[in-house]
């Protein structure tokens, strides 16, 4: 009996691992269902990924970048002619709103013909620091001449702002949020202006540059000039409101077009939209779609930046018709 086991359980475990080893072969190069290699005929089916149309809220915050800069100094110009006789300050003189800076002896003739000696004096037009000062006493100037500069104390918060962005921007704000880099806890900038120089203002020949966003820092608020700052302008909100991804539309303000699902057999159709607020993400609908109904999620055709448009890694996905799943493969560059 010991005999007969020596032999029998080896020659199990051989057969054994050779019925494993047919099996594996088998599996490998012949299976049950023949692959078709005709490449002319598609193995799978392409399929567009699809978004419906949902009530959300839109935040519409323009963020910029901007610096900190001292208010433009004003100029002290002469508001008589004649000889300046007094000088009642000096440059780096500190000067209220109002207060002295010069006096000038002024000859004139009265209607009868009679000489007649003023004095006028020239005052500050604003409160500052007198950078700049060329009046002495002596010198003779004529009405409007320039004698000097006032820096004010004051600071503005100014940044460039892409021109597409000012769609966003449906009424003129009047402040925005500024977060100083490094700086005090952020503050409202009040007196927002929104501009863009005129074409040859910087002389002739010269094109106009592109817009820019300023405001002024509150008194309180103390800074310096040259520190960089964040700057928040809220465009409004809209709560409640029918939005889909911006990548689904063709273009981003005011009107647009989406691909909408109108069936499984049927091409998507093509339909006009009015836009409202966006977040560079979602896009409110004003108009042209109900709640609940399917669009393409992505344009057909467009390829992203990975800013706000299509992900340049989303590539055509696909349901393999073998195992019923869906795959999605990148865009072949």
């Amino acid at each position: 009996m010991s005999i007969a086991r020596t032999w029998v359980f080896p020659i199990l475990r051989i057969l054994l691992f050779a019925a494993v080893a047919i099996a594996l072969v088998k599996i490998a190069f012949f299976p049950d269902v023949a692959v078709d290699n005709n490449p002319a005929v598609p193995g799978a089916e392409i399929v567009e990924p699809q978004v419906a149309v949902a009530l959300g809220t839109i935040l519409n915050d323009v963020n910029l970048s901007g610096s900190v800069n001292a208010d433009p100094a004003v100029a002290v110009a002469a508001t008589a002619t004649g000889e300046v006789t007094k000088s009642w300050v000096k440059q780096g003189s500190k000067v209220k709103k109002g207060g002295k800076i010069a006096t000038v002896r002024t000859e004139t003739v009265r209607d009868d013909g009679t000489p007649v000696i003023l004095t006028k004096t020239i005052v500050a037009p604003v409160s500052g620091t007198i950078s700049s000062y060329t009046a002495l006493k002596g010198q003779l100037v004529s009405i409007g001449d320039p004698i000097g500069q006032i820096a004010p104390p004051t600071f503005s918060v100014s940044g460039s702002i892409p021109p597409e962005e000012l769609y966003r921007l449906l009424e003129e704000p009047k402040e925005a949020q500024v977060t100083i880099n490094g700086g005090p806890a952020p503050f409202t900038c009040t007196g927002l202006k929104i501009s863009a120089p005129l074409a040859g203002e910087g002389g002739e020949g010269e094109g106009a540059g592109g817009p820019s966003v300023s405001c002024k820092v509150p008194r309180d608020v103390r800074v310096f000039s040259g520190l960089t700052a964040n700057i928040s302008i809220a465009g409004g909100i809209a709560e409640n409101v029918l939005v889909v991804p911006m990548t689904a539309v063709e273009g981003v303000a005011e009107t647009g077009n989406v691909y909408v699902v109108t069936g499984e057999d049927t091409e998507p159709e093509l339909r006009a939209v009015t836009l409202g607020l966006n977040d560079g993400i979602n896009v409110e609908i004003t108009g042209g779609l109900e709640e609940g109904e399917m669009i393409l999620q992505f344009v057909p055709g467009a390829v992203g930046d990975g800013e706000g448009g299509i992900d340049p890694g989303m590539g055509g996905c696909y349901i393999d018709e073998e195992t019923g799943e869906e795959f999605c493969e990148d865009f072949v560059k």
